[in-house]
């Protein structure tokens, strides 16, 4: 691979570029690197103990959400005692807040290994949303968010068969403990709208049946859709001091799937999409998996979910040709050697995502590439300038600062939409419905924490807190010479120099400073990666 190409890879699969990824990424190549990603345990090329070149199975762990506290939140049964009292100043943190995920996702996604399916996760957890702002709870979104992370390579039927029956999802759209007769549609109609087919029908390239929206379904059918839902509530564990409602329902609790409860399900014969059907007197079992055919087997589900993840992970607007091809790789399960077979096969549409022509070309066409949304400017500066944290500065504070708290989207829709116009153009752009002035200035300032202010200490309050700081030590070597120290950022940053009067205004800019002492050298490098960061062509990815 070149090196452009390789840090386009690094920013379409990981959480950032960084000196030693590209130098593997350029030995393993796109596909190799892929597979590398996708098997458990992985390969990796190393140097064995003889000094022969060679090829050595090597087991690297899965990133985990594993910080916060447990079960116990849902299992209190004191009338008098409230949860809280004996558990100190972070009693709400800890236990009910999303803000321990936070800091499992910043340390992985900087330091984690894994990072094509952390990268996938999080594309999913864009369209498959849940919320802190209406879920309360830690180790039940922990459980969900861990549920995104083992099948992000695995088919995209069974990973909606799990948003269904989750908890967590039950409590946040309203679909547990469903009233069979008159059900809340929320879930449903999300379902259908957000998470699988979209609102109007589809060509296989993702274009508009016919030229013109013609609707996916009405509302009758998401009633039917809803009825069909009924039947499940918590998993059983749960407890609270006043019994659990309605009766013969489980407490809430979010351990494990939602169960089944014959006498909340709506058995009546129901019409779905895709000529599916429902013959009366089905049981809840029964009828989800009738949910399931009849999305797996429309026309929309393949060109709705590819679209997503290409948006997610390459480019905004991608050609309908592209979205086709992804579309075919979903639909056959296969893309080269990736893939299963069987339809909805994830690591085959991941695979034909990133290794299309659009995604892998050296010529760029002007429509293509995205905003770098807030958490991965966060992931990629310091992934690049070797830095670390443990996500507390990345939450509350910048991520509010931004628009995006990583696990608190302000709704079912995400943090965007995936259709928000760029002003003045025909294209669109996600990421821009949260950039506006303020936050392109915190941009700015975000750089400027980092790298001038050296970003923030660890917190006593925080288990194993490292802060969140770059190490720039390892640049220093170039900083006498400032055109070389800024090609090398620039290359890092960009795959390729900066154009040429904005590289000779940095150099210019570096030049500034004196190069004789430790702390000089320091501000030179703090000089150079302050304006090859903030650059425009930093901010696009392309």
């Amino acid at each position: 691979m070149t090196q452009v190409d390789a840090v386009r890879l690094a920013n379409q699969a990981t959480f950032g570029p960084s000196e030693s990824l590209v130098a593997q990424l350029r030995e393993r190549g796109a596909a190799g690197w892929i597979a590398d990603q996708m098997s458990e345990p992985r390969q990796g090329i190393r140097t064995i103990p003889s000094g022969v070149r060679g090829v050595i199975t090597v087991q690297h762990p899965r990133s985990r959400y594993t910080s916060g506290g447990s079960n116990a939140v849902h299992k209190h049964t004191s009338q008098s005692v409230d949860f809280c009292d004996t558990r100190g100043d972070q009693c709400w943190r800890d236990w009910y807040s999303s803000t321990p995920l936070v800091w499992d996702f910043y340390r992985h996604a900087v330091t984690g290994r894994d990072q094509l399916r952390q990268r996938v996760g999080l594309a999913l957890q864009q369209m498959l949303v849940v919320s802190n702002y209406e879920v309360s709870g830690t180790y039940g979104l922990r459980n969900y968010h861990n549920m995104l992370l083992d099948h992000a390579f695995g088919n995209y039927r069974d990973l909606l068969r799990k948003v269904i029956l989750s908890p967590v999802m039950g409590d946040y759209l309203d679909h547990v403990n469903n009233d069979k007769d008159a059900p809340n549609e929320n879930f449903a109609r999300e379902l259908l709208q957000l998470f699988s087919l979209g609102t109007c029908l589809l060509n296989p390239d993702g274009s508009l049946q016919g030229g013109n929206c013609t609707p996916t379904y009405d509302n009758e059918r998401v009633r039917a859709y809803a009825h069909a839902l009924t039947g499940w509530t918590y998993p059983p564990g749960g407890a609270t001091p006043w019994g659990c409602w309605p009766r013969g329902a489980n407490c809430q609790f979010y351990d494990g799937d939602m169960v089944s409860v014959a006498s909340f399900h709506n058995t009546a014969a129901r019409s779905l999409l895709s000529g599916v059907s429902l013959a009366s007197g089905n049981t809840a079992p029964v009828a989800l998996e009738a949910v399931l055919d009849s999305i797996m087997a429309h026309q929309n589900v393949a060109p709705f979910v590819s679209r997503h993840l290409i948006q997610q992970l390459v480019t905004s607007n991608p050609s309908p040709a592209y979205v086709q091809r992804v579309a075919g790789a979903f639909n056959t399960g296969r893309h080269g050697s990736f893939g299963t077979g069987r339809k909805g096969d994830l690591a085959a549409t991941v695979a034909a995502v990133l290794l299309d022509a659009e995604a892998r070309s050296t010529t760029v066409a002007s429509s293509a590439g995205r905003l770098r949304e807030p958490i991965q400017l966060f992931t990629g500066v310091l992934r690049a300038l070797n830095g670390r944290t443990d996500g507390e500065a990345l939450g509350w504070w910048w991520g509010e600062d931004m628009r995006q708290h990583a696990f608190r989207p302000p709704s079912v829709f995400n943090f965007y939409p995936p259709e928000y116009p760029v002003a003045g153009t025909a294209l669109v752009g996600p990421a821009f419905g949260i950039h506006n002035a303020n936050t392109a200035l915190n941009r700015i300032n975000y750089l400027n924490y980092l790298i001038f202010w050296n970003g923030s200490g660890p917190s006593a309050s925080v288990p194993g807190a490292v802060g969140t700081r770059v190490e720039l030590s390892g640049f220093e070597s170039d900083a006498g010479d400032a055109a070389r120290l800024v090609d090398r950022l620039s290359l890092l940053a960009l795959g390729e120099p900066l154009p040429a009067g904005s590289r000779t205004a940095v150099i210019t800019a570096v030049n500034a400073f004196p190069s004789r002492t430790t702390s000089d050298r320091t501000n030179r490098v703090r000089q150079a990666a302050f304006l090859v960061f903030a650059s425009p062509q930093y901010h696009l990815v392309r």
